[in-house]
């Protein structure tokens, strides 16, 4: 059992959302946590209420977002209320409209790790500019969102906190937490559309699977030593990557 497994209270509720959490509480190897209130990741936010905005607003102090959507969808769902509520948002989508090719991962990996491969190939600039977004913020927190905040939400996530030093098997284990909404999703989803919900092994199709994260990460360590090599490699700095962990770490956290 990992830690990230014993902290409920990462889990946030919202009238509008069924997959919000804070990844600070997350532990850092050799001590410390993941600072809360800085980096919350969910699904897309055209469904928040008047309270859910005036919430993430005020207690919850977000003062920039990271859409990381299509704009195909952007155009189907909007952009969400906190658009509209004054909070400046980024739109990094992590996957081209057209022309996309999935890279080599040999036969035996499951090919939702050949979509993550794809993100950095395809959008490698994004993906570091919103690693940069989440450092450059001084104060208040940023959301990190795409449709339902499992998997481009997930690979730019595990990306910040493989950076900052939380442990592998922690990393891993809070993007599989998502599987536990999946089916919330669903029903949010198909109840706006008037639609009845699909079959179980339809639903459980789109759950994240810890051995999908756990391949990635391991992809990364063998083609670029590692996350941060290819943070690095992609454009990062030293300095950028010691600001990321000054917003994120807690040394002092218990």
């Amino acid at each position: 059992m990992t830690v990230t497994d014993l902290v409920p209270d990462r889990w946030l509720t919202f009238d509008g959302l069924a997959n919000a959490r804070d990844v600070g509480g997350l532990p850092l190897a050799g001590g410390g946590r993941v600072r809360p209130g800085v980096l919350l990741r969910t699904e897309s936010l055209e469904g928040l209420s008047p309270a859910d905005v005036a919430r993430l607003t005020g207690e919850l102090g977000v003062v920039q977002v990271l859409d990381l959507r299509k704009d195909e969808e952007l155009l189907i769902s909007g952009a969400g209320a906190l658009a509209g509520a004054g909070v400046t948002v980024h739109r990094l989508s992590f996957i081209p409209d057209a022309g996309r090719g999935l890279p080599e991962i040999g036969d035996d990996a499951d090919p939702m790790v050949g979509h993550y491969l794809a993100y950095l190939g395809d959008r490698g600039a994004n993906v570091v500019t919103g690693v940069r977004r989440i450092a450059e913020r001084e104060t208040g927190a940023t959301v990190v969102h795409c449709a339902a905040g499992k998997d481009r939400t997930g690979v730019l996530v595990a990306l910040v906190c493989s950076a900052v030093g939380v442990p592998r098997e922690e990393v891993v284990a809070d993007y599989a937490l998502s599987a536990t909404r999946i089916d919330a999703l669903f029903r949010r989803w198909t109840t706006a559309a008037g639609q009845p919900m699909p079959a179980p092994e339809e639903i459980d199709r789109h759950r994240p699977r810890a051995e999908v994260m756990q391949t990635f990460l391991q992809l990364l360590d063998e083609r670029y030593d590692g996350p941060v090599g290819w943070l690095h490699e992609h454009g990062l700095t030293e300095g950028e990557l010691a600001t990321l962990r000054s917003r994120l770490r807690d040394e002092n956290a218990v």
